[in-house]
């Protein structure tokens, strides 16, 4: 990225102090190096070795021999080639100062720089940084020491400003993340924290985007990984959330047989005003409770005599 891996690590060794959060840095953007980061000091060799033999052959050729003036010639022109032809990657913007003033933004690609009066001020990584961060024993607004662990997606869309408005922007929203977090934390209570992250990770979005604005960087999203509470509390909270559970059953075991016993009132009263109805409810259960025990009941005929209505009397 635009600042160095060294002055990033340097930059990052308070926080990777903690044994904790040495899984969390090794994750960090500025630890991920790829093989092209080295093209420009490639391209410088490549410039200057051109450079150095191009003007000794011109010097061998115009002066018919060797000799040191000749050597020495060709050192400076290359030294002074590889001042001024440079390149950048296609993912870095590089802040270009003229006797220490902003001249210009320069790259990506091939660009020029005047020597001794023109210097690089800041190589800026244009692509999506990762940084991980966290909070170690920060008291919820009820009092209960919780560690989190959370990592922050961000860029910068304004090299400029991350060149002149901050020092190490990298640092900066390292220590602007963990400052968010803790004061979120401290406002909201365990279960908060704990059950509503959705909402904590977006707080703590919009925060470190008011402090990292003005440094022309954009947070793109901020994740909470890990979240870990005493275990003594941990207890406690299962047993409260088992004892609503279980609260809640009980709600719905009395919803039913209220349901059921509402049915069964209103059953009652269609047999008492039917008496043929009950006796078929009657041999229905008989019914069912043979076929459940694969036997055989005989029934008087005599019994049907009960289904019979009696013809009006003419």
């Amino acid at each position: 990225m635009g600042l160095s891996s060294k002055k990033a690590s340097e930059g990052a060794t308070s926080y990777s102090a903690n044994p904790r959060y040495s899984e969390i840095e090794s994750i960090n953007s500025p630890r991920t190096r790829h093989v092209d980061d080295n093209a420009p000091n490639v391209f410088s060799a490549f410039v200057f070795a051109i450079t150095f033999i191009a003007v000794t052959a011109l010097g061998f050729v115009i002066a018919c021999e060797m000799n040191i003036w000749i050597l020495c010639i060709g050192f400076v022109a290359a030294a002074l080639a590889i001042m001024t032809v440079r390149i950048a990657s296609q993912w870095e913007h590089v802040i270009v100062l003229r006797l220490g003033t902003f001249n210009r933004m320069a790259g990506p690609g091939l660009y020029f720089t005047i020597p001794f009066i023109d210097h690089i001020a800041l190589r800026a990584d244009m692509r999506t940084m990762l940084t991980g961060f966290g909070a170690e024993e920060t008291l919820t607004s009820d009092l209960v020491p919780v560690n989190v662990d959370a990592a922050v997606f961000w860029m910068v869309w304004d090299a400029e400003k991350a060149c002149m408005e901050v020092e190490n922007y990298y640092d900066a929203v390292l220590m602007a993340a963990q400052t968010a977090l803790r004061d979120a934390i401290g406002r909201k209570s365990i279960t908060d924290v704990t059950v509503h992250r959705d909402k904590l990770d977006q707080e703590l979005r919009e925060k470190i985007e008011e402090k990292a604005g003005p440094w022309g960087i954009s947070i793109i999203s901020v994740e909470i990984r890990d979240i870990v509470i005493p275990k003594e509390l941990q207890k406690n909270m299962a047993a409260a959330a088992e004892a609503e559970r279980e609260k809640d059953a009980r709600i719905v075991l009395a919803e039913v047989e209220k349901d059921v016993a509402s049915m069964l009132l209103e059953a009652t009263e269609i047999y008492r005003k039917d008496e043929m109805a009950f006796e078929l409810r009657s041999m229905h259960l008989l019914s069912e409770g043979v076929k459940e025990s694969n036997g055989t009941i005989v029934i008087p005929s005599a019994y049907s005599e009960g289904f019979k209505r009696e013809k009006p009397k003419e």
